[in-house]
């Protein structure tokens, strides 16, 4: 029955073989590996707002540096873009920033990279999930859903990982169209918007959005302060020092999270790879950055109001632009979906990185394992257990998340460049100067961001990121340090032979019946050099009950009875086996546990509990075998 419902839900197991169909082509792969990037525009404009046009600053001197704000944020993309573009021929098997840093930059710079790249994945599905749900509940007539976020939040975190369970092409597919429909109805807002704007083609301009709209469901309390925070109708428009611009820009490159994954899943193209998916990428840059700055102009000249609940600066600036007819719907639909959706980049490229950190040996091996669709499942549950347990902390609000995001991304930038300088020079390819200024340029703009967020967003919670980070890197070098170990003790010198051993077999006995036989003919097979029998009685009765039971049956194997007056099972049995083993030297021993196997999986949670608790204890007892002997009940509910 479970096999049943899981091939429902994954689908049919897919052979090694089929692996080099599953591979995707551009148009799937830019849906699949762009989502996340592409998604940020729904959101980046507002969470520059949030911190321009607020406290000491007002709304209309936030408005003023947002497209200056916003240019910054494209030049500093189009660097990072060029620089993953020659990552991506240089390192074909993917990995990114990782791999990058493991091969130029030694095993520690590494650690930092996958570790603040698994962190951003992580926050990639819980911040991508957040704001979907706030578009959803945006919409005016679903404004009640809004204290049932988290529940929702981890419904489409359940959805999006089946899909993931289903492969990366399957869910590509899945996922291709609510990413096109989102690039042309937001291309179609900004083109619409502006052409009113700039008066085009004689059409008027659009009024600015009203505060009072906007604000109508909020009670007297929140709009005074709302007024107040944002200067709305005061003579002065406030001061906006240098720390808050920092602070606003290094909200607006968000919208940079996600640009690294196409290069952490190179393998995943059809071939060749490396072609494809150096094209997908300036698609993906052309579209982030042509749709990220003209968000921005449009919410210049609209004058959206930044709100941290309610309804997002992108609903509002469609409701002006649209009306309230069926392009905003389908825009906010769109949104939604996207926003949603983009965590689908982190789910494609988390386990495949993963993966890749589990073959060096610093994340568990489990890790590395290709499930029955040829995915990384173990990986994809991981990140969906992490990313929900993010959403019920911080209660599925995106603006609290926010700030503990690009700090990972960016060191990851930062590193991933840096390592680039090193291959080039290493390397000495054609035009390497060129590529080496381009990379330093890179390296330098990103570490210069970097230390932006950390400083500027410290203590709205950018410390946690960084300290969570250590923490992952921790656990690397505990995992790793493990591997080493374990392989070390493994090791076999060229002058080993093993000793010799003495084998004595132990087989435990509850009552006599049809599976105790069977494992006394079992333990007589193995030819041990010495072979008995134990079992473990609390009083008199059931000792002389035994006694009886075995000499009915004239069993030849000697009988040890331990007794247990306070009913214990295991620790008894242990104490026997410790004292056993102190009589013979160079002895291993072996413990037969016989087991009936009832026909349903209910009636078998009704037996054999205690004796799975004995084999846990057992199992690290150094010098013992367990083995259970199952005797199967041919009539049985």
């Amino acid at each position: 029955m479970l096999d049943s419902f899981k091939r429902v839900l994954v689908g049919r197991p897919l052979a090694t073989s089929e692996q080099e169909h599953q591979r995707i082509g551009k148009t799937i792969a830019l849906a699949v590996f762009s989502s996340d990037a592409i998604s940020s525009t729904a959101y980046a404009t507002q969470e520059i707002l949030l911190v321009v046009a607020v406290g000491g600053s007002s709304l209309a001197l936030g408005l003023s540096k947002l497209v200056p704000i916003s240019i910054v944020v494209a030049i500093l993309l189009a660097i990072v873009v060029t620089s993953y573009r020659q990552t991506i021929f240089a390192y074909p098997s993917g990995g990114g920033s990782y791999v990058v840093s493991r091969e130029n930059l030694g095993p520690t710079a590494a650690m930092v990279a996958g570790a603040s790249l698994l962190v951003d994945y992580i926050l990639t599905v819980a911040v991508s999930v957040s704001a979907g749900v706030r578009a959803i509940t945006s919409i005016p007539a679903l404004h009640a859903l809004t204290n049932q976020r988290v529940l929702l939040c981890l419904a489409a975190i359940g959805l999006i990982t089946v899909a993931n369970l289903r492969g990366i092409k399957e869910s590509g597919r899945i996922f291709a169209l609510p990413t096109y429909v989102y690039i042309f109805v937001l291309t179609g807002l900004i083109a619409w918007g502006l052409a009113h704007e700039f008066h085009l083609f004689g059409l008027h301009e659009f009024a600015n959005i009203s505060f009072a709209d906007v604000t109508k469901t909020f009670s007297p309390a929140e709009v005074a302060k709302l007024r107040s925070d944002l200067k709305i109708g005061a003579a002065g428009v406030g001061t906006l020092g240098l720390f808050r611009l920092m602070r606003g820009f290094s909200s607006g490159a968000v919208a940079l999270t996600g640009v690294e994954a196409i290069s952490n899943g190179v393998p995943a193209f059809q071939r060749d790879e490396s072609r494809n998916a150096a094209i997908t990428l300036v698609w993906m840059g052309v579209i982030l950055g042509t749709l990220f700055l003209g968000v921005s102009v449009l919410a210049h000249h609209l004058h959206p109001i930044p709100l941290e609940t309610g309804e997002s600066v992108f609903s509002q600036m469609g409701r002006t632009v649209y009306g309230q007819g069926v392009l905003y719907y389908v825009l906010q639909g769109a949104t939604a979906a996207i926003l949603t959706l983009a965590a689908n980049t982190a789910y494609a490229d988390f386990p495949r990185l993963s993966s890749i950190i589990a073959r060096d040996g610093y994340l568990p091996r489990q890790l590395a394992n290709r499930g029955d669709r040829l995915v990384f499942s173990n990986g994809v549950l991981v990140l969906a257990f992490a990313a929900g347990l993010l959403v019920v902390i911080f209660g599925g609000n995106e603006s609290k998340l926010i700030p503990l995001y690009a700090v990972g991304v960016f060191t990851s930038f930062t590193l991933s460049q840096s390592g680039m300088v090193r291959h080039h020079i290493k390397e000495r390819e054609p035009g390497f100067r060129r590529n080496v200024v381009v990379n330093a340029v890179g390296a330098t703009a990103t570490l210069i961001v970097t230390l932006i967020i950390a400083i500027s967003k410290f203590t709205e919670g950018a410390w946690v990121s960084i300290i969570v980070v250590f923490m992952v890197i921790a656990l690397f070098r505990s995992i790793h340090g493990h591997y080493a170990s374990v392989a070390e003790s493994l090791k076999v010198d060229v002058d080993f032979k093993p000793r010799r051993m003495n084998h004595t077999v132990v087989v435990l006995v509850g009552t006599v019946h049809r599976g105790v036989l069977e494992a006394l003919a079992y333990a007589r097979s193995l030819q041990p050099n010495r072979l008995l029998a134990v079992t473990v009685v609390s009083d008199e009765e059931e000792q002389e009950r035994i006694e009886r039971e075995w000499a009915e049956r004239k069993i030849d194997v000697p009988l040890e009875i331990v007794h247990s007056p306070y009913r214990e099972l295991s620790r008894p049995i242990l104490r026997f086996i410790d004292e056993l083993d102190a009589r013979y030297e160079n002895d291993i021993i072996t413990v037969v546990v016989p087991e009936f196997v009832v026909g349903s999986w209910w009636g078998q949670l009704l037996h054999n509990q205690s004796a799975l608790l004995l084999k846990g204890r057992l199992l690290f007892r150094k010098g013992t075998v367990v083995t259970s002997v199952p005797y199967h009940l041919e009539k049985s509910n």
